[in-house]
């Protein structure tokens, strides 16, 4: 999925940095800004939640959108989810994916 999700947002013009799990993607954060952090909810090593929570006390102006296969997850503080992210549930249409990132980005 990574690799479709990858390749759907540069053929829409986006620069994209792919990783394997949540740590890999906490430690690309501590070594270089990003403009926004797309991540699954459920991933190995460290939770999108969790990996979120952390990006923000990097960045708190990172822009976060979390992609599930469980529409019931609401992210509310309760949950420790950052302010103003955005949930996009599986299934969707890579261009559903262009369109909400670029909305995402547009506010940046």
């Amino acid at each position: 999925m990574k690799r479709f999700l990858t390749r759907a947002l540069e053929r829409a013009g986006y620069e994209v940095t792919a990783v394997n799990d949540g740590q890999a993607a906490y430690e690309r954060l501590r070594e270089e800004p990003f403009s926004l952090l797309l991540t699954d909810i459920v991933m190995p090593e460290m939770n999108g939640i969790e990996l979120a929570r952390k990006a923000a006390r990097l960045d708190p102006d990172l822009r976060v959108m979390f992609i599930t296969g469980f529409a019931a997850v609401a992210l509310d503080g309760e949950h420790g989810a950052p302010r103003g992210s955005k949930v996009l549930s599986k299934p969707f249409h890579l261009r559903e994916l262009v369109r909400e990132v670029g909305r995402m980005l547009e506010y940046a």
